[in-house]
């Protein structure tokens, strides 16, 4: 689902994150001294052009959340750059910009949080809670700040007469339509929607990524897509990128990543996506033993203890995220942002399942 031509291709990206790492001190003792680092985000690359939908993936625990929050500087990283191109052109490193810089930013970066019963303030109507962030950032009184209310709430399929409502009146949907509401209010450029629709029902959730993808065509929105469903995000992104243990391990479009992934953690992820048709079965990867502690990840590829294709290089050197090696993803490469990568010393030697592959067999690599 690329919406894009080669004329926008050609344009830096909207955002790029650069070797972002977000360390969690662990304290213990009287003196609350200093023992350890959950690595929560260990050094996350990716870049996401102006109009497209990166989705984000993984396990819970994984970091994903984190890194959203790194990105809108909701917590300070540890190390890294989040590089935001604005309105006019410039580009700003989030990390490093002043915060009373930041207030001016946050107009062109807003967040859908994961549950709408408690992202919504229980005690303020719904025209309250969409008008809070024009009246915070003074961009809309009297009239034309209930104009602007009354429209956000159209463009998200509700109706004014829901305005002098609570947020208890409303069903798990109508709350996340009116989250958007709010994030919409600014016109930013750039959404992370963080786990968006994982809290509702599966046909409510449809309605919600089909609003959200109206949206994106009719406002030019950007979307950092969160989630751990991998259904949702192959409907709604445009790429994806694959998270294990604070790291991305896969990043590539989505349609050719969910054909043919290369990394043996992709592959066990898509293994477990159901299959409409009875008639048909994919094989279950079933991954061996627990997720690593963030606090103390295995040497060599964080992944080795559970891969079934591990051999003993993986548990000495840590694969770097390198781009594919065939013809195709070589001219991909020219255009950063479309890069087909991933972690794994044997990416070029594995045969695994997809998707669409149901039947199709694996093979390790040569001896």
């Amino acid at each position: 689902m690329d919406r894009t031509g080669p004329a926008d291709r050609a344009e830096p990206p909207l955002l790029e994150v650069r070797a972002l790492k977000k360390h969690f001190p662990i304290q213990r003792g009287v003196f609350r001294r200093t023992v350890g680092y959950v690595r929560a985000v260990d050094g996350v690359d990716f870049s996401l052009p102006a109009g497209q939908t990166l989705g984000l993936v993984g396990e819970s625990g994984c970091g994903k959340t984190t890194t959203g929050r790194l990105i809108l500087r909701a917590i300070e990283a540890t190390a890294g750059q989040v590089l935001f191109r604005r309105a006019g052109g410039d580009v700003v490193d989030v990390t490093t910009l002043p915060k009373d810089e930041m207030t001016a930013l946050r107009r062109e970066m807003q967040i859908i949080f994961q549950d709408p019963f408690s992202s919504l303030n229980p005690r303020m109507t719904v025209s309250d809670i969409v008008a809070e962030p024009l009246v915070i950032h003074r961009m809309a009184s009297g009239a034309a700040l209930k104009d602007r209310v009354q429209e956000l709430l159209e463009a998200v399929g509700l109706k004014a007469q829901h305005l002098n409502r609570y947020p208890y009146a409303f069903s798990g949907g109508q709350r996340q339509r009116i989250g958007i509401a709010r994030a919409l209010a600014l016109r930013p450029k750039l959404i992370v929607a963080d786990e968006p629709v994982s809290a509702l029902d599966v046909s409510i959730q449809a309605q919600v990524l089909n609003l959200l993808e109206d949206l994106q065509e009719e406002l030019g929105l950007t979307y950092l897509f969160i989630a751990h469903d991998l259904s949702v995000v192959e409907h709604i992104s445009d790429r994806v990128a694959v998270m294990y243990l604070g790291k991305i391990v896969e990043t590539g479009e989505a349609r050719t990543l969910y054909d043919t992934p290369r990394h043996p953690y992709t592959e066990a992820l898509l293994s477990a996506i159901p299959i409409a048709d009875p008639d048909q079965r994919r094989e279950r990867i079933v991954l061996s033993g627990d997720v690593p502690s963030p606090s103390d990840p295995p040497a060599g590829c964080s992944f080795h203890p559970r891969c079934r294709y591990a051999q003993p290089i993986c548990s000495q050197e840590e694969p770097p995220l390198t781009p594919a090696a065939d013809g195709r993803a070589a001219a991909r490469a020219r255009a950063a942002a479309r890069v087909r990568a991933a972690a794994c010393h044997f990416a070029d030697e594995l045969d695994l399942a997809g998707v669409t592959r149901a039947g199709a067999g694996v093979s390790g690599p040569a001896p």
